[in-house]
């Protein structure tokens, strides 16, 4: 399998960057780290092997971002204001400089994104927010509003609201979302959500499923036995929905 290591200082973040790239062209994706997760994560835990068929034959390219959870939504030590305008320059970084770079790896002209747990929240805003650049979205084991507390989460925002959050909840920003174009290109992606039956985001997926459709816009949720919320299971979803 095809594997490349990445590294450069990020001007958007100002602090370097790292990631992988597994394979060699086909249908590029970003991968997002589990919550406070590293690049390197998914090729440790078995997740990336277990896609290594599609790699192979040259239909799925990995780009394996790293996490700034740690400086962004978990980062208890500054104000919740702090967190959410960190996250942004997360955004930037992704927009700017990993897209450009996956340009230049890879000319099948689709880019999706995918993710687990906290990967599955940035997958899904990210589409969201920019869905002219993607055919396609994944979100499993998702929570799609950071703020939505279900036990033993927390608030990652500690009740701290304003209109940045609120363009960063998919299950916020949504229903109210009025804009043709942008509803439009929504619609032209594949939008994939899977989540255990007994998981805390269960109401979170469904919740943000039935927001999809009431905008008319299709998707595919699926409910796996038990809690699904770990490797052993992800290793099986991610061919079926990657």
């Amino acid at each position: 399998m095809h594997r490349e290591y990445h590294k450069w200082y990020s001007n958007e973040l100002g602090r370097e960057m790292e990631l992988l790239i597994f394979g060699h062209g086909g249908r590029a994706v970003i991968m997002f780290p589990t919550r406070m997760a590293r690049f390197y994560d998914y090729e440790n835990w078995g997740i990336v092997n277990a896609l290594a068929h599609q790699i192979e034959n040259g239909t799925l390219q990995l780009f394996c971002v790293d996490s700034l959870d740690a400086e962004s939504f978990y980062n208890q030590s500054v104000f919740p204001s702090v967190r959410i305008d960190r996250h942004l320059q997360y955004e930037r970084y992704l927009i700017d400089e990993v897209i450009p770079l996956i340009y230049q790896k890879n000319d099948s002209g689709w880019i999706e994104t995918a993710g687990f747990s906290m990967g599955a929240y940035h997958a899904i805003n990210l589409s969201m927010r920019y869905p002219h650049l993607f055919k396609k979205t994944v979100g499993i084991s998702g929570r799609y509003d950071l703020t939505h507390a279900p036990d033993p989460f927390t608030d990652l925002l500690s009740g701290y609201r304003n209109e940045l959050v609120y363009f960063n909840m998919p299950a916020q920003y949504l229903p109210n979302l009025e804009d043709g174009e942008i509803i439009a290109n929504i619609k032209g992606m594949e939008i994939i959500l899977a989540v255990g039956e007994t998981d805390p985001f269960l109401d979170s997926n469904k919740t943000f499923s039935n927001q999809l459709w009431a905008k008319g816009i299709t998707n595919q949720l699926y409910t796996w036995d038990n809690n699904a919320h770990q490797p052993h299971y992800w290793r099986k979803m991610a061919p079926l929905y990657i």
